[in-house]
């Protein structure tokens, strides 16, 4: 008994156990379900019964009875039975596991203890074995037979291979008339067995079939009815030699043998062989015998083969099973002179002034059914090859094209062939000229990812043939000389290309229609087998930029990069502040400008190229908008320059104009050129002054004589004494010693007048003005003592100095 729940104290889990154990468990609970094996998904019925009188521990408490299913909880109902025992009833409405156990517990003090269990299984009946199939080995002959068991029954499943004989005393695996034996049962779950070889009835029909149980059911598979000797499997036979006929080029005889243990068996075998080249293979039935030889028609010459073959028992059983093939072996067919007439393309101009035709001849290899062998060169004739004489040969190759020149006028060369067997007949090349009527239409279309459909419109004339040229577009320019295709049937309209064809790269496709006696003007188209979205985008540059537009300009993709047509280029503006916009540009401009923009403003612009399978964004392009536009700045350094030319246009009349120059820039004396610097003494004696008597000239020391500029607008000697408010300060004050004498400044000239320096502190500084008197040279003093200026005694102010 175990523990129903979970948290019960230990103590009373093991009171309860040891009453139940002193009591015993037999007879105590029991359970019975309706049925221990059910159909999975089928309701399944469980009854408890809980003997009181045997459960120890239980007679005086009220018996509680619950359902666990595994670890679940399920809910049935209880009733008093019988003799005084408990019964609880439990209905699982859809039983959904393959494996359950079904416990009854009770309750005690609020424990749930397990007090009896029931196992249930669930699943299906068993699945009807398929594909039955049996092979009799012929080393030990013993009958393997093997098949599938189908879905899995989740119930244990016992597998027998069954046989019937003949006859009533077959051993252990026959049976006589509604009596079965088991052939052989198949260990560790395995699919196949073999019945041995004393169990079998060789050259007789037996039925084997398998058989299949569980407690649901059994199936059966297929019944087989079959000799043993028919489900031999033999060991593959042994080819031993191939050669051709003599006399008949285009056939080989093989020799081959049967494998042994074969000696009493009447054998069926097939042989088949194919080229290199070839996908699939050639077979030859009907081979009969056990060994000897075959002989088989209608190979190519000069052509490697690969053969194979395989022998079976010869009966009307379809049951019967072939042997593997044999190891393979190559044998190659002898060649004979190429056969067939050479697809030509050609182009033709005059060379100069030499009156010779310059030819680009070339042609399709010949196909391996035409060409009889390995094919070692190529001629180019002027004539055709006849008995005993050897034409004039232009060009011997081993390639499929030659550049050749003949003389002006040839209209007609020979094209042939050779192997080691021979030459082929010459194929006529006519050189006719490009001018007949175009095709009316040309389309092209993927054909898949390495081929393209062209579409034409039949001309009205009758077509001989179509030439189909194609040329891969690149940056370089090159030319494929195998890119040309011939189309025999004039009235064709579609064909397909598939020489040469990459994915994600354009091509030029033309297409000439041959008419009797000349050829057509070409047409022409350009197509993809498959688009992609371009490798990269343009890089973007900056042609010009103003305050509101910008235009921008870009290379073009090369061809290579492009992946497909390029649709469109896509422009993407934005700056920091408001959202961005866009605008599309037509794949074939290189250009775009931007309109309405803010000035001084910085952008990021980026472009995207898209074809009609993707798109691809290029790098970002930074741009600021200018402040102004050209003609703004044009005018605003228009009229600095006028200003500019203006003001020197004033200076120079300045410079010229005398008058205007000496009211704004007067000529001052210069002092140090004056009579003053002829009477000055060099060192001023050390005696005191003089005081002169009034309106008597006397010498006098001057120590300092300052030059000033006059007051603007005043002329000399017209100046009226005027008494400011207070004195210009001067470079030195004016002081009266006693004793040696010290260089003292006694007056400045000033363009308006001299002005004295004041001599004592008191009374105030007086200014003095030359005076004219009435007649010329006349001069009138104030009535101060002129000992104040002595200066003014011996300078001369009317004079030039």
């Amino acid at each position: 008994m175990a523990r129903c729940g979970a948290g019960t104290p230990f103590l009373p889990q093991l009171s309860l156990l040891l009453l139940l154990h002193l009591g015993g468990t037999l007879g105590c609970a029991s359970v019975t379900v309706g049925s221990p094996i059910v159909p999975l998904g089928s309701a399944v019925t469980a009854s408890c019964t809980i003997q009181r009188g045997l459960c120890r521990g239980l007679e005086q408490e009220k018996v509680r009875i619950s359902w666990m299913l595994d670890n679940k909880l399920v809910v049935g109902s209880q009733h008093q039975g019988p003799g005084g025992t408990e019964v609880s009833n439990l209905t699982l409405p859809r039983f959904n596991h393959t494996h359950a156990r079904l416990w009854c517990c009770v309750e005690w003090n609020g424990t749930k203890q397990r007090v009896h269990m029931a196992e249930i299984r669930a699943g299906y009946p068993p699945a009807k074995p398929l594909n039955l199939s049996c092979a009799l080995n012929l080393s030990d002959y013993g009958l393997t037979c093997q098949w599938e068991q189908g879905t899995n029954s989740h119930l244990p499943t016992s597998v027998v291979l069954k046989c019937t004989g003949p006859r009533a005393h077959c051993s252990a695996c026959c049976r006589s008339r509604g009596q079965a034996v088991t052939g052989c049962t198949p260990r560790g779950g395995h699919r196949h067995c073999t019945v041995p070889r004393r169990l079998l009835q060789l050259y007789r029909q037996m039925e084997i079939w398998v058989s299949a149980t569980n407690a649901l059911g059994t199936a059966e598979s297929e019944h087989l009815h079959i000799d043993p000797m028919d489900a031999a499997k033999l060991d593959p036979p042994t080819l031993q030699s191939i050669q051709s006929i003599p006399f008949q080029t285009d056939c080989i005889a093989l020799a081959w043998d049967a494998a042994g243990g074969t000696e009493h068996m009447d054998l069926q075998c097939e042989l088949r062989y194919r080229a290199p080249e070839d996908s699939a293979w050639a077979l030859v039935t009907g081979i009969i015998g056990r060994a000897g030889t075959a002989q088989r028609c209608g190979f190519l010459f000069g052509t490697q083969y690969h053969f194979q073959m395989r022998c079976r028992r010869n009966s009307a059983s379809a049951l019967a099973h072939w042997s593997e093939w044999s190891p393979g072996r190559n044998y190659t067919t002898h060649e004979k002179a190429p056969t067939g007439k050479l697809d030509a393309w050609w182009g033709a101009q005059l060379a100069g002034t030499g009156g010779r035709l310059e030819v680009q001849l070339r042609w399709k290899a010949p196909r391996q059914r035409e060409a009889n062998g390995r094919v070692l060169g190529y001629r180019v004739t002027l004539s055709p090859r006849r008995r005993g004489r050897d034409p004039s040969t232009v060009c011997n190759t081993t390639h499929t094209q030659c550049n050749f020149s003949v003389p002006a006028g040839t209209r007609k060369v020979y094209l042939s062939a050779y192997n080691s067997a021979g030459e082929s007949a010459p194929t006529e090349v006519a050189l006719l000229e490009r001018k007949g009527q175009p095709l009316a239409g040309l389309r092209a279309v993927p054909g898949g990812e390495r081929s393209l459909w062209v579409h034409w419109e039949a001309p009205l004339a009758p077509v001989i043939a179509y030439v189909l040229e194609w040329q891969r577009v690149t940056a370089e320019p090159g030319h494929c000389s195998a890119c040309w295709q011939m189309e025999r049937d004039g009235a064709a309209t579609t064909a397909l290309i598939q020489d040469g064809i990459e994915p994600f790269q354009r091509y030029n496709i033309s297409l000439y229609p041959l008419y009797e006696g000349t050829v057509g003007v070409p047409v022409h188209t350009t197509a993809y087998s498959q688009q992609k979205a371009p490798s990269h985008a343009p890089k973007l540059h900056l042609e010009r930029i103003s305050k509101s537009e910008a235009e921008l300009c870009w290379e073009p993709l090369p061809v290579e990069m492009q992946n497909g047509f390029i649709t469109s280029y896509t422009i993407f503006w934005a700056n920091s502040i408001t959202n961005g916009a866009s605008a599309t540009v037509n794949p074939s401009l290189s250009s775009f400008v931007i309109r309405g923009l803010k000035p001084s403003t910085l952008y990021k612009v980026h472009i995207m190229a898209s074809t009609a399978a993707g798109s691809t964004n290029g790098t970002s392009l930074t741009l600021v908008t200018r402040v102004l536009d050209d003609t703004e700045i044009q005018f605003l350094f228009l009229t600095l320059g006028l200003v500019f030319v203006v003001l020197i246009v004033l200076l120079i009349c300045f410079q010229k104009n005398e008058r205007m120059k000496e009211q704004l820039w007067p000529s001052v004396p210069d002092p140090a050129n004056s009579s003053l610097g002829k009477w000055v003494p060099a060192a001023v004696p050390q005696e005191p002054l003089q005081v002169l008597a009034p309106r008597e000239p006397g010498p006098a020391a001057i120590s300092t004589v300052i030059v000033l500029e006059r007051e603007p607008g005043k002329q000399p000697g017209k100046e009226h004494p005027v008494l400011p408010a207070a004195l210009p300060a001067l470079p030195r004050p004016y002081v009266r010693q006693e004793g040696p004498v010290e260089p003292v400044q006694y007056a400045r000239v000033g363009g308006g007048g001299y002005r004295g320096q004041r001599l004592l502190p008191e009374p105030g500084p007086r200014f003095y003005e030359n005076l004219r008197g009435g007649g010329a040279g006349d001069w009138g003093f104030l009535e101060e003592p002129p000992a104040t200026f002595p200066l003014l005694q011996g300078l001369r102010i009317g004079g030039a100095e």
